[in-house]
């Protein structure tokens, strides 16, 4: 959502404000949004290469990541690699509860509204007509363990390392990296399980494929820690210096 980390640190800075609207929303708090760089020095790192199912990392994304938990164990942290998490059996009662969660509401819609829906999500959805009640709250149920799960392994780290995305890219008319409404969710497993134990994580850019595709490096903190993440976001940024611009489109297109 932003180029660098002063623009994100500006970002929560208004994010984080309380809404009314919001009734899980925590009780406004006074923060230091000015980032310094964190000092990693006596830091316990978790490093996450295994997601646990879906996809496997590319080399690339792999190799990448790797210089990037080195870089931060020369700068005195320690890099210890942990177990995943998530498997499939989670992703797959995540996968119906979504289903089922969407499906409620599409049917509901106009025939003109449906028909406006990308003709995927609607295949992906539409399943979620066959899955029962009782299915549906199995696989919400899942999202628990999830949180389970990740404040076990926040015991023995204090903040973890990861690919963002197991690929660098993906067909531009696919509408997800498989384009397979039968397995939707192959490209989310280093990041859904921190979306469901609300745990702060960033994206940074830690490297350019041969190809020229960035690749993502994901810092994850324990919850409430955001300023944390952000600040040590700021020390890869530091170390890693900026990257190259973007390629100029040829004139006239």
């Amino acid at each position: 959502m932003t180029r660098a980390l002063d623009d994100a640190a500006l970002m929560m800075k208004h994010l984080a404000r309380a809404d009314w609207r919001d009734a899980t929303s925590l009780p406004p708090a006074e923060l230091d949004w000015a980032l310094q760089a964190a000092d990693v020095r006596g830091l316990r790192i978790g490093l996450q290469l295994d997601a646990g199912c879906g996809l496997r990392p590319e080399a690339e994304v792999r190799d990448a990541v790797c210089a990037a938990a080195q870089r931060f164990a020369e700068a005195g942290a320690e890099i210890v690699e942990v177990t995943p998490i998530l498997d499939s059996e989670l992703l797959d009662g995540l996968d119906k509860f979504w289903r089922a969660r969407l499906w409620a509401e599409l049917e509901n819609l106009p025939a003109e509204r449906r028909e406006r829906v990308l003709p995927y999500i609607f295949q992906w959805a539409e399943a979620g007509a066959q899955v029962s009640g009782v299915d549906a709250v199995r696989g919400f149920n899942r999202t628990f363990e999830m949180r389970k799960r990740a404040a076990a392994q926040f015991q023995g780290i204090d903040f973890l390392l990861s690919p963002t995305n197991q690929i660098a890219s993906f067909p531009a008319e696919f509408a997800a990296p498989t384009n397979d409404p039968a397995r939707p969710f192959e490209h989310i497993g280093f990041t859904v399980p921190w979306n469901m134990s609300e745990q702060p994580a960033l994206s940074i850019n830690c490297g350019f494929t041969a190809a020229g595709m960035p690749i993502g490096l994901q810092i994850v903190g324990p919850r409430f820690a955001d300023i944390e993440v952000l600040r040590l976001g700021r020390a890869w940024e530091e170390w890693r210096g900026a990257p190259p611009q973007w390629p100029q489109p040829p004139a006239g297109s």
